[in-house]
């Protein structure tokens, strides 16, 4: 049987680790503030359409398949055609951050749908759990699957806890903004969309 603080010391280290990623700005950060502005509960629907990914992906690197995501031209792929899409998006953002409908015009997407969206496209999500996250995987193995099945409670619970606050903050605060504000806001998000998707769609051929 394994030891009970074992597993207490690994569900630590996941939920540090797990809050060190989730707490560096992305496009799923992007998404959590220009949705939460729209509707109350999107950082939820955002974490769920996180999640939707990230669990099958898991099971994928827990069954040894890891090394698929670290292949060059499958990095390279999903870097074009991901990086494109928020490329897309962000400067859709940027040309209509001046609307009150900006987010309906240039974001037309539910939060569910956003969540999937801006995790799929970044490559550098997959480099992550075929590296640091394949780490954590094969330690949790070592407890059996419940081993896994509480790394992945502990690790989601991160991502809700964080996109959920990041989207609550944007719609109670929304009443605030003045058109300059949400100029500046949507503006913001949509210049981090461009940025990520630029990066994305080069940074592997360097």
């Amino acid at each position: 049987m394994v030891p009970s603080a074992d597993i207490v010391v690994f569900l630590l280290t996941v939920g540090f680790i797990s809050l060190s990623g989730v707490l560096m700005p992305g496009p799923v950060f992007a998404a959590s503030i220009v949705k939460g502005a729209e509707r109350k509960h999107a950082g939820a629907w955002i974490a769920l359409g996180h999640l939707l990914v990230e669990i099958p992906l898991m099971l994928l690197i827990a069954a040894g398949l890891y090394f698929v995501f670290l292949d060059v031209r499958v990095k390279i792929g999903i870097g074009l055609i991901g990086g494109a899409l928020l490329l897309y998006l962000g400067v859709r953002m940027v040309q209509m951050r001046g609307r009150e409908d900006a987010v309906k015009k240039a974001f037309p997407y539910h939060p569910f749908v956003a969540g999937v969206i801006t995790t799929i496209t970044n490559p550098y999500f997959l480099v992550w759990w075929a590296t640091v996250g394949a780490s954590l995987i094969i330690w949790g193995l070592s407890f059996g699957w419940v081993g896994i099945v509480s790394m992945v409670v502990v690790h989601e619970s991160c991502d809700l806890g964080w996109d959920y606050f990041v989207a609550d903050t944007s719609y109670r605060s929304r009443k605030l903004w003045t058109d300059k504000i949400r100029r500046y806001v949507f503006g913001f998000c949509g210049l981090m969309l461009i940025v990520f998707g630029m990066y994305f769609m080069f940074a592997f051929w360097l």
